[in-house]
């Protein structure tokens, strides 16, 4: 009594795997989808609006006490020098703060330890300019106040998003320009984007032929351009 109940069955899942194979067959035959892909560049460049400049002081005496105590005082008119300049306690960052001992130089003859002869203090910040007119009086300022130590200035555009979108748009453009050659040359036409990927690097510091600001009695500061650059992957499917 159960063998005939079971034929049904077993005729269903036969009809049912014969579908899904047919189905299998058809996508398995299908022409694949032809596409292009090509790549796209675009950059903006503009003088920079803003920067940073590192600075510090370096004090030496024999005593860790009396150096610290030098370059405490040496800093706080740094500081004072700065504020006078209008720069906010925001834009003052200390970066780098150390106290090491200084040795006298070493004797091949003389086996016993090095002697410490003295310290070393050396406190070093980044001050951040609103403006890079500021830059050249900044650092007449830090060196009139006491910092003897200058380690760096980089150069920045406050607000580079338009400069992005820019350079996103152009790499688009350069994008879709390079499809169209490449279309019109394999005799094919271009259907719809099937994705669009971005890789976006904006460089850092000036990358151009330097342009000169020089307020009268300052220091003379070269500021350059900045440049912002996108890159932009597209794929179209091909007609």
């Amino acid at each position: 009594m159960l063998m005939p109940a079971a034929r049904p069955v077993a005729r269903t899942l036969m009809i049912a795997i014969s579908a899904a194979v047919l189905s299998t067959g058809v996508a398995l035959g299908a022409e694949p989808q032809r596409t292009i892909t090509v790549e796209g560049h675009g950059e903006v460049t503009a003088p920079p609006d803003s920067a940073s400049v590192s600075a510090g002081v370096t004090t030496q005496a024999k005593t860790a006490a009396e150096a610290l105590s030098a370059n405490a005082s040496a800093m706080n008119s740094v500081f004072a020098a700065l504020k006078r300049m209008g720069v906010q306690d925001k834009n003052i960052q200390t970066s780098n703060f150390s106290v090491e001992p200084q040795y006298a130089p070493y004797n091949a003859n003389n086996q016993d330890r090095q002697r410490i002869v003295g310290y070393q203090v050396t406190n070093q910040v980044d001050v951040s300019l609103d403006h890079v007119s500021n830059v050249g009086p900044a650092i007449d300022t830090l060196v009139a106040a006491g910092a003897n130590q200058m380690n760096g200035i980089s150069f920045m555009v406050h607000d580079p998003k338009p400069m992005m979108d820019q350079a996103r748009t152009s790499a688009v453009e350069d994008a879709m320009a390079r499809a169209a050659v490449l279309t019109r040359a394999a005799h094919v036409s271009l259907g719809p984007i099937m994705s669009i990927e971005e890789s976006s690097n904006p460089p850092p510091g000036p990358i151009r032929p330097m342009r000169l600001m020089k307020a009268a009695g300052s220091t003379p500061i070269a500021t350059g351009e900045q440049t912002i650059s996108a890159n932009v992957s597209i794929t179209w499917a091909i007609q």
